[in-house]
């Protein structure tokens, strides 16, 4: 079974609408910073510079469904998980919660790409070492 890793978010009043509900957009945000806490935890980053290359993340894909509603100063537990590691892309698993009671589900696709300051990211490979780390948490021992 894949390694799950776990955070909290509690909603802030800037994060609701004018039901006092949090807006469906402030999901998207939630699940970037849980991906980049997931990555921080092992030693990676959506952008690093990884074996003396500058290298990317940047999402392909974003989905959230949602299931009931979370309002101001409500905490939601957020359980980060690799659900796809391809050749060139990462895809993360989102589950939101609250009280053990879901919440919403969303899943987002990151793109290895090559920085360059001369022109746009190109579509490269994840380097070997690096899908290592993540690779053990898909296998773990």
């Amino acid at each position: 079974m894949p390694v799950v890793y776990r955070t909290q978010r509690r909603v802030e009043f800037f994060d609701t609408d004018m039901a006092g509900i949090v807006h469906f957009s402030r999901f998207f945000i939630y699940m970037e910073q849980a991906e980049q806490e997931f990555l921080r935890s092992l030693g990676l980053s959506v952008s690093i510079v990884w074996e003396g290359k500058p290298i990317g993340f940047p999402r392909v894909s974003a989905r959230c469904d949602y299931v009931s509603t979370v309002t101001f100063e409500d905490v939601m537990d957020v359980e980060v998980s690799i659900e796809k590691l391809g050749t060139k892309s990462i895809t993360y698993q989102f589950q939101f919660t609250k009280d053990g009671k879901p919440v919403a589900m969303g899943t987002t696709v990151a793109c290895c790409c090559a920085k360059s300051p001369e022109g746009p990211m190109v579509g490269i490979p994840i380097p070997d070492s690096f899908k290592a780390k993540l690779r053990a948490l898909l296998e773990p021992s």
